[in-house]
């Protein structure tokens, strides 16, 4: 085989695609720290998946509109730094090869390095022993054999073997990689999708991937002080619009701004979610309603439709909220007529806040100091760039600050703040959500934004994060011995404790955080440990402490059983 055609790159990327997705719970277990919210499987999966539905959706697949289908499907659905990355080396692929009919050997070296480029730069401060280092050592090793062989699968085997190796090094790279005994769980998350990609070549046939490829992991296990989730309670309880509708609208005219802003004033009464993107004759949208049919009779004046799907979002046992929806909405509406105004008519803000939080006491606690939107994910969902899109075209404002509270987060609003049109985006760089609320909080009108995102960074410095949570694998972090089911605190910078209860390494986490210096700490307390549990360790933790000022919050967050702030 010397070239690779149009056709024959849907059915490499695909099986990429399917490839990944088959083992994205084996990456998602090559986390450094051995916690139950390892996600760089399922960020990158969703990822790829979003553009693998593009990519199927093409009938008669040309180069353009592949690599168009590639590049737009996966820079909105990237999720974490994983993800985001992933899309970036997509973006850079597929401008090199966009132009051609066919890929040979010297564009596809050609294609691999501009990736590489592309990747890098999206990367404030890259780092090497990560995805990004793999993708470097098979770009230079194409580099290398472009002239040595005249069989592209042969080409594309020494590449795919030399990132293999450059993977087996990431660990001497990297030491935490290294005590941890993995290696990057991005670098093979790649190398996975690439080994998919070649067996789409060879003519292997892999099964398209699933809609849910990505699904937040399990809570964590219960333990002697821990209760469990009340998903009855937690699933949807936010959602009044029970359907889930998606369509693409083949436009038969000039899709205008004018139109777009009719339309999604038309969705607007229907219901919330709503995303509509128009790109040249095609407009993707997105709206969570209780009448998908007038969404679609609406849609057809503009022209035809196509990938029309309608998911109901709840389970049996809320079907009687569904029911009960145009009751709420009823209600809503004689709440904005007795004086709440809808948000589209309020004068627009000169400053408007979104933050990522998960659980309902965090999400309180966010809209109490401010926050205009709350976008749920953090440690077992993160948010997709088009998440982050769609908060901002709800906040009616002329400036944006966006707190991802995650460290991996940070990456996928960056990248939405760069695709949003109309408004000033700033990212603060909160990598928790203590970083987040206190950031928030010291958000002053009277400054320009430059200086305020000093000022809340620089108090952001101040706060340290500690996160109690249990070990889902054996293994040795910072001189600690870890087994499968022990109790964790997590810091900023590494290990606090590890311990078989969950208050017991609460208080050790207080302990290695609390200085001279200190003067307030905040327990946020989780899904799964009960207000008497959480009373106990606060009234432990005035004893001990007696000159630090402490809190007790019901956060509500999954998976971590306790959130501590020192500042």
């Amino acid at each position: 085989m010397n070239t690779i055609d149009a056709k024959l790159l849907q059915k490499a990327f695909l099986a990429g695609a399917g490839s990944l997705e088959a083992k994205k719970e084996w990456i998602n277990e090559l986390n450094v720290f051995p916690v139950p919210d390892g996600d760089t499987g399922t960020n990158m999966t969703l990822t790829i998946m979003s553009a693998a539905k593009e990519v199927a959706a093409i009938e008669e697949p040309d180069m353009k509109a592949l690599a168009k289908a590639i590049s737009s499907g996966s820079l909105r659905g990237a999720r974490g730094n994983s993800g985001v990355i992933l899309s970036q080396l997509f973006r850079g692929f597929t401008k090199e090869i966009k132009e051609h009919q066919e890929i040979d050997r010297e564009v596809l070296a050609n294609a691999m390095v501009r990736a590489t480029e592309t990747a890098y730069k999206a990367v404030m401060k890259p780092k090497e022993g990560t995805i990004l280092t793999v993708a470097k050592g098979m770009s230079q090793k194409a580099l290398e054999l472009v002239d040595q062989t005249d069989d592209i699968l042969d080409f594309c085997e020494k590449i795919i073997a030399e990132g293999d190796y450059v993977l087996s090094q990431t660990p001497e790279m990297l030491p935490v990689l290294k005590q941890a005994g993995v290696v990057d769980s991005g670098g093979q998350g790649l190398m996975q999708v690439v080994k998919g990609c070649l067996d789409g070549l060879k003519g292997k046939e892999v099964g398209l991937v699933s809609e849910n490829a990505g699904t937040a992991p399990q809570a964590a296990a219960r333990r002697e002080d821990a209760r469990p989730l009340d998903t009855a309670q937690l699933d949807t309880s936010d959602i009044r619009f029970g359907y889930c509708t998606e369509f693409i609208i083949n436009t038969e005219k000039e899709f205008t701004e004018k139109n777009e802003h009719e339309f999604k004033a038309y969705l607007e009464e229907l219901g919330d979610s709503i995303v509509v993107v128009a790109d040249e004759d095609v407009v993707k949208v997105h709206v969570h309603t209780n009448h998908p049919g007038l969404a679609f009779e609406k849609a057809l004046t503009y022209g035809s439709l196509s990938r029309m799907k309608v998911d109901n979002m709840r389970e049996e046992h809320e079907e009687r909220l569904i029911k009960d929806a145009s009751r709420i909405a009823a209600e809503q509406k004689g709440k904005e007529e007795a004086g709440e105004s809808k948000k589209a008519e309020e004068p627009r803000k000169p400053s408007g806040f979104i933050a990522v939080s998960v659980g309902e006491g965090l999400t309180e606690i966010f809209k109490g100091i401010g926050a205009d939107y709350l976008i749920e994910g953090g440690q077992t969902m993160n948010p997709s760039t088009e998440d982050i899109l769609t908060a901002i075209d709800q906040v009616n404002a002329d400036e944006i600050f966006i707190f991802p509270n995650n460290k991996n987060i940070i990456l996928a609003a960056q990248q939405a703040a760069g695709l949003a049109e109309g408004k000033k985006i700033t990212v603060v760089p909160s990598k928790t959500v203590p970083q987040g609320i206190t950031a928030l909080i010291n958000f002053m009108p009277d400054l320009s934004t430059e200086d305020n995102l000093e000022n809340m960074t620089a108090e952001m410095g101040k706060v340290k994060t500690g996160q109690v949570t249990y070990a889902v694998r054996k293994t040795n972090i910072d001189g600690m011995d870890i087994e499968e089911g022990d109790i964790m605190a997590i810091g900023d910078h590494g290990m606090l404790a590890v311990e078989k209860s969950v208050n017991a390494a609460a208080l050790k986490a207080l302990e290695a955080m609390i200085d001279e210096e200190s003067e307030l700490a905040t327990i946020y307390y989780g899904a799964e440990v009960d207000e008497a549990s959480a009373q106990k360790l606060f009234e432990q933790a005035q004893e001990k402490f007696a000159g630090v000022e402490i809190e007790l919050q019901n956060g509500g967050q999954p998976v971590y059983y306790y959130m501590i702030s020192v500042e």
